[in-house]
């Protein structure tokens, strides 16, 4: 991969997954124009350079030449999903607490298709299980406020949230257009942050 691919690829991180990059978010999903062959370059270089973070990033599906990518912060996300509320919703949709993270994973990407999600997925992105369900039950509609995710409830805490996060991105962004790589950026941002 080039340098000039590998910023490219990096900017398009920091604007999709800043929130889960920098911890603040258990998750993120993103879709990039990329072939099969080119994703797995990329995914193999961002574990490589992910190092001992905890960040993992897996393609969970390939539409033509697009490709879903899932990031995600593997304790934020262990210790979300391992949550009796978050467990007892999942078991709604075949998932067991026995079940391995990886397992849960795959179980999920193989319900994604091109342009559906399974209504678990909110769950897979630490959405709110309030929010989750009343997108569930009003199909989508009659939500109190729209950002990161629709909002059913508490519609103040949710727009902090959606603040926090686009200060993530504001930050990390920024540092990438100084010249860093998205791993440099990130010490920085984190510091930036706080």
């Amino acid at each position: 991969m080039s340098e000039r691919e590998r910023c490219v690829f990096d900017t398009k991180l920091a604007i999709h997954t800043a929130p889960t990059l920098m911890g603040i978010k258990c998750a993120n999903l993103f879709s990039m124009s990329l072939t099969p062959e080119l994703a797995e370059d990329y995914l193999a270089d961002f574990q490589e350079r992910s190092g001992h973070n905890g960040l993992r990033i897996r393609a969970v599906c390939h539409c033509g030449e697009r490709v879903l990518l899932y990031v995600y912060h593997e304790r934020l996300l262990s210790t979300w999903l391992s949550r009796e509320d978050v467990q007892a919703f999942l078991r709604q949709y075949g998932y067991t607490p026995e079940m391995t993270l990886d397992e849960m994973l795959r179980i999920l990407g193989s319900r994604i298709t091109c342009g559906s999600f399974p209504h678990e997925i909110g769950v897979f992105l630490g959405y709110p299980l309030e929010d989750i369900r009343g997108f569930i039950e009003n199909e989508g509609r009659n939500c109190l406020l729209c950002g990161v995710w629709k909002v059913y409830s508490d519609p103040e805490s949710a727009q902090q949230k959606f603040q926090i996060y686009g200060r993530c991105r504001e930050i990390l962004c920024d540092k990438l257009h100084q010249g860093l790589d998205i791993f440099q950026a990130l010490k920085c941002s984190k510091e930036e942050l706080s």
